[in-house]
C-alpha cells in the first residue's frame, strides 16, 4: 500500500548537528515532543563550522606511533596507509558535500519508545512499490545504503522493471548517526526491532520487508522472531548459521572436524580465523564500551584507525577500500561518527547485544516463522553454506551467492545488492 505523510511540508525544519543537540531540543517543551508524540518531523543537517574547524585542528595535531615491524597488515593498518588517509582528511576532505547530499533526501525524525529516531524515507514513483526497512551495522551507518536508494526506488533507470520498485526507509540505530543516544540500559536488537515495526506502521505501511547486514542482520532476525503483523519476510547478508556443535571448537581454534563439506570447512576456518585473530575490536566493545569510547571521542586518528581497519578488512578490496567504496565515502562515515560523538554509544550496542551473532542457537533462528532470504557475498566475514542456512532457518526460501562484494554489500556494490533484493523478494511481493 502506498502512503503519504500529510505533515511533511507543514512541520518546521530541524537544524541539528549532534544527538546531544537533538536531546537538548527534545527536553525543550517549545521545540520537541513528549513521549506520547507520534509526529514525524522533517530533519535537516547543518553542522556548525566551528565543529569542522575543531576537527581539522585535532587532525593536524595527530601524534602517530612508530612504523609496524612487519611488511603486511598482520599488526593492524599500516602506518603509511593510515597517514595518507588522515592527511587527506585534514587537508582535502569536505564534509559539506555529503551534508548537501543527505539534505537533498527526505529525512525525518520521530519519537519511538522515548527516543528520537532519525531516518531517511524515499518513496518510489511506482504505485505498487514494496516498503523495505534497511538496517546498517558497525562500523557502517545509514550512509551504507545511500547509493542503493536510486536503484531500489527507480528500477527502470537501473536495469530493472517497474514491478521491482521499493519504498526505502533507512533509520539510524539509537546511539548511531543522528538518532538519539540512549541513556538507559535495554536498547538491544529486540528493542530496536520493535521500534522499527512502530516506525513502519507510523509511516502508514501495513505490509513491509526488512533487510540487514552486520547489526542489521541481528535486528532483522529479532524482528522476524517477533513476527509483527505485516512483516512479509527478511533478507540477510550476514546470517547466523553456525551449528551449535561447532561454536565451541571454532572459538577454541580447533581444527575443522571430519565430515564437513568443502563449503562448510571453508566457513568453519573463516570463523576460526575471525574469532582467533580479528575479533578483538568486538571484545573491547562488548566488555568495555565506555573505555573504548574515550579513545574514539577524543582522537580523530584513533577513531579513523578503529573504523578504517574493519572497512578495509571486510570489504572486497584487498585492504584498499578506497578502490571500492571511495575515499570520500569512507571519510563521510568516519566523520559522521566524529561529529555525532557516537564512538561510545555505538560501542554500547555491542554490550547490549553480547551474543554470538553468527550462532544459529544463540540467535534462536529456528524460532523464525516468516520467510527468510539470504545473499552470500564472496568477501563476507564468512560465507554461510547453504546446508547450514537451511538448517538454521527452516523458512529459508531464497539462497544465492552474489558475484562480488563483501561485508558492506550495499556500500560496495549497490547494483548487485539491489539485484539481490529484487530477486529475494520477488515472490513475497505477491502478498502486498
Amino acid at each position: 500500500m502506498k502512503t503519504t505523510i500529510s505533515t511533511i511540508l507543514l512541520a518546521a525544519t530541524f537544524i541539528l548537528s549532534t544527538p546531544s543537540i537533538l536531546k537538548a531540543q527534545a527536553n525543550n517543551p517549545q521545540t520537541a515532543s513528549s513521549k506520547s508524540d507520534t509526529s514525524i518531523r522533517p530533519f535537516h543537517i547543518n553542522i556548525p563550522q566551528s565543529q569542522l574547524d575543531e576537527l581539522k585542528r585535532r587532525i593536524s595535531e595527530t601524534r602517530f606511533p612508530d612504523k609496524e615491524t612487519v611488511k603486511d597488515a598482520s599488526q593492524g593498518i599500516q602506518l603509511a596507509q593510515l597517514k595518507e588517509l588522515i592527511t587527506y582528511w585534514g587537508n582535502g576532505y569536505d564534509w559539506r558535500k555529503v551534508e548537501n547530499k543527505l539534505n537533498a533526501l527526505p529525512q525525518f525524525v520521530t519519537k519511538i519508545d522515548g527516543l528520537d529516531i532519525q531516518f531517511i524515507h524515499v518513496r518510489s514513483k511506482e504505485p505498487n512499490a514494496m516498503p523495505v526497512i534497511l538496517t546498517h551495522g558497525w562500523p557502517g551507518s545509514p550512509l551504507e545504503f545511500i547509493d542503493a536508494i536510486g536503484p531500489l526506488t527507480d528500477p527502470v533507470q537501473y536495469g530493472g522493471k517497474s514491478s521491482d520498485a521499493f519504498d526505502v526507509i533507512i533509520p539510524a540505530i539509537p546511539g548511531y548517526g543522528f538518532s538519539e543516544i540512549p541513556t538507559e540500559l535495554g536498547w538491544n536488537p529486540d528493542r530496536v526491532a520493535r521500534a522499527w515495526d512502530v516506525l513502519m506502521k507510523r509511516l502508514g505501511y501495513k505490509k513491509y520487508v526488512s533487510e540487514g547486514g552486520d547489526h542489521g542482520s541481528v535486528v532483522s532476525d529479532a524482528l522476524a522472531k517477533q513476527a509483527p503483523s505485516g512483516l512479509l519476510g527478511i533478507h540477510l547478508t550476514m546470517p547466523a548459521t553456525i551449528p551449535a556443535e561447532l561454536v565451541k571448537p571454532i572459538n577454541a581454534g580447533d581444527p575443522a572436524p571430519a565430515g564437513l563439506s568443502a563449503s562448510e570447512a571453508q566457513a568453519y576456518n573463516a570463523m576460526s580465523t575471525f574469532f582467533g585473530r580479528n575479533a578483538a575490536y568486538g571484545g573491547m566493545m562488548v566488555t568495555r564500551p565506555q573505555t573504548t569510547g574515550y579513545l574514539l571521542s577524543d582522537s580523530p586518528a584513533a577513531l579513523a584507525a578503529f573504523l578504517y581497519e574493519k572497512i578495509a578488512e571486510w570489504s572486497e578490496s584487498n585492504l584498499h577500500p578506497e578502490n571500492v567504496i571511495g575515499r570520500d565515502a569512507i571519510l563521510d562515515d568516519i566523520t559522521l561518527y566524529w561529529l555525532t560523538n557516537t564512538g561510545a554509544s555505538s560501542s554500547r550496542f555491542y554490550w547490549e547485544n553480547n551474543k554470538n551473532n553468527f550462532s544459529a542457537d544463540a540467535q534462536k533462528t529456528k524460532d523464525i516463522k516468516v520467510p527468510v532470504a539470504i545473499s552470500v557475498f564472496p568477501h563476507e566475514i564468512y560465507q554461510a553454506p547453504e546446508s547450514w542456512s537451511k538448517r538454521a532457518y527452516p523458512t529459508l526460501y531464497y539462497y544465492h551467492k552474489a558475484p562480488k562484494g563483501g561485508h558492506f554489500a550495499a556500500w560496495e556494490q549497490p547494483q548487485v545488492f539491489t539485484e539481490e533484493l529484487r530477486a529475494a523478494f520477488k515472490d513475497v511481493r505477491k502478498k502486498l
